[in-house]
């Protein structure tokens, strides 16, 4: 047994809409999830952005956090993230700041470089003139760090004098920014910020423990953090039996071969769905599922949660952001989360 302490809880949360299941009843049922984690006393609950996807219905954070924040009264809501080159860092340091009026005290605003869609999408999104410039991300997060602030930020002109700007005319308080990546580009870029760091660890994993040394090597001590902050996130499911939790897997999992094959994707399958089609996928596509697999927490609550604070413990962090991607059985309601409320509940102990 584990002797590892418990890390802290939180959630990632994509709204996976299953098939036979409507965008409308996949919010519902992760505003009900949300609101099931603060009463477990998870520490914060994140929605991603990603568009176009047929089994994703999170393509506004914003949106979905004004939702959940009106839903719960304890947990920080917030992005994981927004990925800023699709937005202006005006509209963005807006939204937040609008948050952090409906939720003082609560907000993350996490930010990332990627373009959460496939490359029509990414052109339709960024269609906007500058938005666009990725090069210019690291002085759009210095921007909205500016513009969500009490003190604002100024536009200086070249013929001379200053305009100032404000997000919100009068600030009490402000969301906390986090960077997001996967690469050592985000590590580092956090690292010069002195701004709180996530990598990616649930998308694919590579690279994990080099972006932390260089986060933790290279950080720049600033007045909200003068220690680095960072945590895991991690795919996880967990059920009464392993047997229900590597069957509640398979659906995640063949969405991933689906992914990484670049096979027409599909509404989230049930498990019934993925066992009747088990023989669809060749060598690779079962490779890249075991791939998976093998990076995931899956089984019992008691197993699972071991196996989280020894996870933690190794990269000496104090909190786990599990994504619970378990899949739905043909009988389970659609405006409702079954498998992915059990996991949240067994992992709270």
């Amino acid at each position: 047994m584990s002797s590892a302490p418990a890390p802290a809880l939180s959630v990632l949360d994509l709204v996976p809409v299953r098939a036979g299941q409507t965008s409308a009843q996949a919010v519902a049922a992760s505003l009900a999830l949300v609101q099931r984690a603060d009463e477990l006393g998870y520490r914060r609950y994140w929605f991603a952005e990603h568009h176009n996807m047929p089994a994703v219905a999170s393509t506004t954070p914003p949106v979905l956090i004004a939702a959940a924040s009106t839903r719960t009264s304890r947990i920080r809501v917030g992005s994981g993230g927004v990925m800023l080159p699709n937005h202006s860092p005006l509209v963005v340091a807006e939204q937040f700041a609008a948050l952090e009026a409906l939720a003082p005290g609560r907000i993350d605003l996490g930010i990332g470089r990627a373009p959460g869609s496939d490359p029509v999408i990414t052109q339709l999104l960024r269609m906007s003139g500058t938005t666009s410039d990725v090069e210019r991300f690291p002085e759009h997060v210095r921007d909205i760090m500016s513009l969500v602030s009490a003190e604002g930020a100024s536009v200086q002109f070249s013929s001379g004098g200053t305009y100032d700007i404000h997000a919100t005319p009068a600030a009490t308080g402000a969301p906390e920014v986090w960077l997001l990546g996967s690469s050592d580009y985000s590590a580092q870029l956090a690292a010069s910020l002195g701004l709180p760091y996530v990598f990616a660890n649930h998308f694919s994993g590579e690279g994990l423990e080099r972006a932390l040394a260089l986060y933790r090597e290279q950080y720049r001590p600033s007045e909200a953090h003068p220690e680095p902050v960072t945590f895991l996130t991690a795919n996880a499911i967990a059920a009464p039996t392993a047997e229900e939790a590597e069957e509640r897997a398979l659906p995640q999992l063949r969405m991933m071969a689906r992914l990484r094959q670049n096979k027409p994707l599909v509404p989230l399958e049930t498990v019934e769905q993925a066992k009747a089609a088990a023989s669809e996928f060749d060598g690779i596509g079962q490779q890249i599922m075991a791939g998976s697999r093998a990076k995931w927490f899956v089984g019992t609550g008691e197993s699972v949660r071991r196996e989280l604070a020894d996870f933690a413990a190794r990269y000496k962090v104090d909190e786990v952001m599990i994504s619970p991607i378990a899949g739905a059985y043909d009988d389970e309601t659609t405006d409702a989360a079954a498998g992915r409320t059990q996991t949240l509940e067994l992992l709270a102990g």
